[in-house]
């Protein structure tokens, strides 16, 4: 029986190492695919499939966004954002869906939202391309569930939006707002002691064609796949491989 035992475990760590192997190599694949050298967000890059492409969001009010009713691109000097706006920077690889989560902390229900309130997807000076902004929180409620589409036309960035579903996916814990967004109250997140993390999950996808004019289709997936949620799926899946892992030592 010992080593029966013995053997089992030590199928599983070949088994295990195995894996990890293939994963480096897949990395080392995926690196090496990345022709583009681009990687500042305000800067200009014209990308191929399974290149890198770097994208910033800027979180902060919504009229910090516009000058002299304008909408203008987080990377325009002309918008103060500097002072009072945050900001996170992205390199997800072109034509694949990545799911981007970002930690959030709401504080009382009767302030504002995580990290301000609209939230802008931009890339790129010459063409500036930004998303219109999208509310992230109210005094009372957050949403947590995003979809960006970035839309090229070969291979230059020309728009990102955002994709809503409506909300025949809402839990039970959500509300709907406008119906197209759930939405939580923010007195259920786990900083004012409810059961919800509140962190922001956002799908990513491409459409259009790359600089070699291939098609770009993971937008295509994604809204085939719309009824379920990838933060949903990477979560169950993460429980599942921690708690495997968990119950071998």
């Amino acid at each position: 029986m010992m080593i029966k035992t013995m053997l089992r475990h030590k199928i599983a760590t070949q088994m295990i190492v195995k894996v990890m192997v293939m994963l480096m190599m897949m990395m080392i694949a995926i690196n090496a695919a990345d022709t583009n050298e681009v990687f500042d967000p305000c800067s200009d890059a014209v990308v191929q499939k399974f290149d890198g492409f770097t994208f910033g969001l800027a979180f902060s009010d919504k009229d910090s966004f516009f000058s002299n009713l304008v909408q203008l691109s987080p990377c325009d000097s002309r918008l103060a954002l500097s002072k009072k706006a945050q900001l996170a920077v992205f390199r997800p690889q072109v034509d694949e869906i990545s799911l981007l989560t970002i930690n959030s902390s709401p504080s009382d229900p009767g302030a504002p939202g995580p990290l301000g309130s609209y939230m802008v997807a931009f890339a790129g000076r010459m063409h500036a391309a930004r998303s219109f902004p999208v509310m992230i929180s109210d005094n009372n409620t957050i949403i947590t569930s995003f979809t960006l589409v970035l839309e090229f036309q070969k291979g230059t960035l020309q728009t990102l939006y955002w994709k809503k579903f409506g909300c025949q996916s809402c839990s039970k814990d959500f509300v709907c707002l406008g119906g197209e967004d759930c939405a939580l109250p923010i007195s259920k997140c786990k900083s004012n002691g409810g059961a919800n993390d509140c962190n922001l999950s956002i799908q990513l996808t491409f459409s259009g064609t790359d600089k070699n004019l291939q098609a770009l289709n993971s937008w295509y997936e994604v809204s085939n796949l719309r009824q379920y949620s990838l933060y949903g799926l990477y979560s169950n899946l993460r429980d599942s491989v921690v708690g495997h892992f968990d119950s071998l030592f």
